[in-house]
């Protein structure tokens, strides 16, 4: 015999936009199912080894994790802060270093441009939240069918368990099963990149400083490496190279790779040790043409996928929810959560935001990966007209307001 639950809303995939969602909607006054294959409670997280995957969670969204109670949850002395970020271009050989873009959160009186966050330790407080509201959660139950209907969805769980609800949000990551069920279009571009994450300590103080390399890797290939300030001198990378090159990098000798990453930023930071093994991940952009279908919402990685460059993947996703509540709230008390008009008006606000942010990182992409002699002295002169006050004005503001 089967077992049926109705709810408002089930959210399928318990990641970071996932488990953000349930506290968000559930808070918002709406019942709440939260389906994944997985157990997440059976997260390693007493290990206090810095975490190699981090965040960089702009001031915008902290304050709404701060407002659903999930921002005083994480050990406070284990986040970085942000107050300005360096960009640097390639060099030149003949004029050397150019001076770096500097982008200050005082150029716009803000506290910060962001803050760095690990993963564990903010999956670690969103649980903990999960399990203090009481949220429903299925956990360790695989997904076997969905059924997407005008007024309603229902998930199909092993064990003849079924969820119905007016509203299913698919959270379930970049290769999104709902997504694949239900045959919703994704259009998908390989970097034929791998980001190389990393965390060091450094000898000289990073003084909450980002800093950011564009320039060209060993086989001549675009690179991108970033170096996120944690507490206590403590340094992650993202460094975004060539597979090619990445396989080569992973190779080395951990003294090697050190020096490496180390020269890579021009030893801006003195001497660099290893904390934690490198890890690897395959960078693409991935983009679908509707976020909506009948009852189902496709948020976060199942709905977009872009360069981590500016470092906003994770934001964009936080932005699905915060949207989709705002959206959900205007509703008239006829209106069931998935009423066509609304969400009709949800996916016009969302793509405009999503729309941006896949052009700026796409484009600087291609910008910078280019050898051409005329986009290069359009990049180079590029680099220098922004640090002209008004524009670096116009770039903090738009950071900080994610």
């Amino acid at each position: 015999m089967s077992e049926i639950l109705r709810t408002d809303v089930t959210i399928v995939g318990a990641g970071l936009v996932g488990l953000a969602a349930a506290v968000a909607m559930h808070q918002a006054g709406f019942s709440v199912v939260l389906v994944d294959s997985k157990n997440p409670v059976g997260t390693d997280f007493a290990d206090d080894t810095w975490d190699a995957r981090i965040y960089a969670i702009s001031p915008k969204n902290a304050q709404w994790l701060d407002d659903l109670g999930v921002w005083p949850l994480m050990n406070q002395s284990r986040i970085g802060k942000m107050q300005s970020m360096e960009i640097f271009g390639e060099t030149d050989s003949s004029q050397g270093q150019h001076a770096p873009i500097t982008l200050s959160a005082n150029d716009v009186n803000a506290d910060s441009l962001g803050y760095i966050v690990e993963s564990k330790s903010l999956m670690q407080a969103l649980l903990k939240q999960v399990v203090a509201l009481g949220i429903q959660t299925r956990f360790d139950s695989p997904c076997e069918a969905v059924s997407n209907k005008p007024d309603k969805a229902v998930l199909h769980l092993q064990h003849h368990q079924s969820i119905e609800s007016t509203l299913l949000l698919a959270a379930d990551g970049s290769h999104s099963w709902v997504r694949q069920q239900l045959n919703m279009p994704m259009q998908q571009k390989s970097y034929e990149q791998t980001a190389i994450v990393a965390n060091f300590t450094a000898t000289k103080p990073h003084g909450n400083i980002a800093r950011q390399w564009f320039a060209q890797d060993a086989e001549s290939q675009n690179s991108i490496l970033a170096w996120l300030p944690l507490p206590d001198n403590t340094v992650s990378i993202v460094w975004s190279v060539s597979t090619n090159y990445a396989d080569e990098l992973l190779r080395l000798s951990d003294d090697k790779f050190t020096n490496t990453v180390k020269l890579a930023g021009n030893s801006i930071l003195g001497d660099f040790k290893l904390l934690s093994p490198a890890m690897r991940f395959p960078l693409s952009l991935q983009k679908t043409s509707t976020l909506v279908q009948n009852s189902v919402v496709l948020v976060g990685d199942a709905a977009h996928q872009v360069h981590p460059m500016a470092g906003q993947g994770v934001n964009l996703g936080f932005r699905d929810v915060v949207d989709l509540l705002d959206t959900l709230k205007t509703k008239n008390q006829y209106q069931l959560l998935n009423d066509t008009h609304l969400l009709k008006q949800y996916m016009r606000k969302r793509k405009v935001d999503i729309l941006n942010m896949v052009l700026l990182t796409d484009t600087l992409y291609h910008l910078f990966r280019s050898q051409n002699a005329a986009i290069k002295a359009v990049r180079n002169w590029g680099l220098s007209a922004t640090n002209h006050q008004a524009i670096k004005k116009m770039l903090v503001s738009n950071a900080v307001s994610l």
